[in-house]
């Protein structure tokens, strides 16, 4: 059986006559309008001005008044260090100026009494000198001490954590009891006044977004609302971390509208497309980058048409470049096809197209 099955395998490839490759039928479409040339980003809502709040002196944490969440005004007390040690240094600084101004008066007085003597010729010159030396001396002593008083009573008064502006306490870092250094963040404030979108660019879209653009705002708890934005600015370096770029979006939308921490879409237009998309299963990968598979509906041949495409939507890719409006995609099995290749093209009814 198997030498006979061989005997007419031979015979039939034999007969000189060439294989001939049926041509294979394919789904076609023509690129259709770009609606999904948008590309969404995740954001927050916050305050134009975040400030974060820190003591300008070391100290032990004694009392904290706000919690999270808090309205607080302009120069209220938001915390208190304990005063004790900067109390006593204020205390000694001012006994030292009392001493210095007490030693300038008296330096003064003598300075005074011996250029009355020197007028009179009973005392010599070189005592006079040393008197008005004296004298500058000690009032040297005095602005150092008045100086330093100054100094002590901003120190003690720098135990007061105050807010600068009226706004809301977003975060705290901070607890009674516990010792803090200067310039560690306790509290943060969201300041009151506008609010805008914080978001993170991934390092693929950096290029598109530049401050001033236009984009679209949409909050989640009111889906399907949007408002107007605009970008205010891009950070020109990348988070270590995530490689993203921190972003700001300014928003065209009435007061109150949006509150601290809600979440938020920044949508993007793609305004460089074309107009046109195509099926995300019509685009191929090659070593060169991207490209569709285009029928000529003449000759029955498909050719492979490398395209420039925007960011890619869930269902559909912009086409930048390449392609046509009156152009016959391969919308699906691609990965099977080859340049060049023989197929019938047919539409979603399973109709020749063309005929």
């Amino acid at each position: 059986m198997l030498v006979t099955a061989l005997a007419l395998s031979l015979a039939a490839c034999g007969d000189g006559k060439p294989v001939v490759e049926a041509p294979r039928p394919v789904l076609v479409a023509q690129p259709s309008g770009a609606i999904n040339a948008v590309s969404a980003y995740a954001g927050e809502v916050r305050a134009r001005e975040e400030s974060p709040l820190s003591f300008r002196v070391a100290g032990k944490l004694i009392e904290r008044k706000v919690d999270v969440g808090a309205h607080v005004a302009a120069g209220q007390v938001l915390a208190v260090l304990d005063p004790g040690d900067l109390d006593a240094q204020a205390r000694a600084a001012q006994a030292q100026y009392a001493a210095a101004e007490a030693e300038y008066a008296r330096a003064r007085a003598d300075q005074v009494r011996f250029a009355q003597l020197s007028k009179d010729q009973l005392v010599s010159r070189s005592a006079q000198d040393a008197q008005d030396a004296a004298a500058k001396a000690a009032q040297g002593q005095l602005n150092s001490a008045r100086a330093n008083l100054e100094v002590a009573k901003n120190q003690s008064a720098y135990t007061q954590l105050r807010a600068p502006s009226a706004g809301v306490i977003a975060s705290r870092n901070a607890e009674a009891g516990q010792v803090v250094a200067a310039g560690q963040q306790v509290f943060a404030l969201a300041a009151d006044g506008a609010r805008e979108i914080a978001f993170a660019v991934p390092e693929g879209a950096i290029a598109t977004f530049k401050p001033g653009q236009e984009v679209l705002i949409e909050l989640w708890s009111q889906a399907g609302k949007r408002w107007p934005g605009r970008v205010r600015e891009v950070s020109p370096a990348a988070d270590p971390a995530s490689r993203t770029y921190a972003a700001r979006v300014t928003v065209d939308a009435p007061d109150g509208t949006l509150e601290l921490g809600q979440s938020a879409r920044i949508y993007q237009a793609d305004t460089a497309a074309s107009g046109l998309s195509v099926p995300l299963a019509a685009v191929q990968r090659t070593g060169n980058g991207t490209a569709v598979f285009v029928a000529d509906i003449g000759s029955g041949i498909v050719k492979l048409k490398p395209i420039v495409v925007g960011p890619y939507g869930q269902e559909r890719v912009p086409v930048i470049k390449g392609l046509g409006a009156n152009d016959w995609v391969v919308t699906a099995g691609g990965h099977l096809l080859r340049d060049g290749q023989k197929v019938v093209a047919v539409d979603r009814e399973n109709h020749p197209v063309g005929k």
